[in-house]
């Protein structure tokens, strides 16, 4: 029984999280303390105790998420004999994490790169937006969508899928999509059109950081977001992150990869359970988990270990 690790990306952050992880395993709260270090402020404070609107801004909430996510994955590693994944994957952010837990790239090297990233799509887009479309899927979007300024951001799960684009055209595009059949179009919070060719301009100066960094042979097997293929190769990664920064999230077709790639257990590290709840959409006879603390990690502990 094949497992897969998910690791989540913006959007699923709150104050407190990782918080009981850390104070009870200390290979969490090694992963706290390295970030600090590696950053040069006080990341673990942040995430334990806020404020929101700081805990909220992109260039805090990336390294934040990373950091939270890997040390769930060390908690549950602590805990029990939880084996090896037969594949990871993230959603956009999260993608950096899978990465990090697969050993391509070393926590201080992809916390300065995901701050780096998180500043650079801030400071991109000051007009842009993302909504959340409930009741059609991708392809229905899509159609209705053409003609405006607005691109499918991220397929996220049947009848749930992500637009981007500029605030005014994600206005008019939620009215066709209204029309066409949507049950809801719901507004996000994001400071900008992630995942939209508002993101190009953060590409070259992504890519710059990336030629900076030592990518190590993966240990596990990838699905990438902007292609839903595996890979196997870190040499691959540089072009598969830059290009997704400004690429939709191709999630239900990576999760159908790894399915297709053996796995049939899906467990998420880090805040919350959003993906679970997208894989249960897609794969509803998968068993899945997640770990965000102490009682989903109980909870989980059995599942991770059977896959062992």
């Amino acid at each position: 029984m094949g497992i897969a690790w998910l690791f989540p990306g913006q959007g699923s952050q709150s104050v407190g999280m990782g918080k009981e992880l850390a104070a009870r395993y200390p290979t969490a709260a090694r992963v706290f303390e390295e970030a600090n270090d590696a950053l040069g402020f006080d990341l673990r404070a942040l995430c334990f105790d806020g404020p929101k609107e700081e805990l909220d801004r992109t260039a805090n909430t990336q390294p934040a998420l990373l950091a939270t996510s890997l040390a769930a994955l060390r908690a549950a590693q602590e805990a029990g004999a939880i084996g090896e994944p037969a594949i990871v994957l993230g959603h956009s952010l999260g993608e950096f994490t899978a990465i990090v837990a697969a050993s391509a790239l070393t926590l201080a090297d992809a916390l300065g790169l995901v701050r780096t990233r998180g500043e650079l799509m801030q400071a991109a887009d000051s007009n842009g937006g993302m909504a959340a479309v409930l009741g059609l899927d991708a392809d229905v979007v899509a159609r209705t969508i053409v003609g405006t300024a607005v691109v499918v951001a991220n397929d996220n799960a049947p009848g749930q899928v992500v637009i981007s684009g500029p605030r005014d055209e994600l206005e008019r595009a939620s009215g066709a999509l209204k029309n066409a059949g949507a049950k809801r179009v719901v507004t996000l919070r994001t400071s900008a059109a992630f995942h939209s060719p508002a993101m190009r301009e953060v590409a070259p100066r992504l890519r710059e950081a990336m030629s900076l960094l030592t990518f190590s042979p993966l240990r596990y097997k990838l699905v990438a977001n902007v292609d839903a293929k595996v890979h196997e190769h870190a040499r691959e990664l540089p072009a598969l992150l830059e290009k997704q920064v400004w690429s939709p999230v191709q999630w239900v077709a990576s999760v159908r990869r790894a399915e297709g790639d053996g796995a049939s257990v899906f467990v998420e590290f880090g805040p919350g359970n959003v993906l679970t709840g997208l894989v249960k959409r897609i794969l509803p006879d998968s068993k899945t988990g997640n770990v965000a603390d102490e009682t989903t990690l109980r909870q989980s502990l059995p599942l991770l270990e059977e896959s062992a």
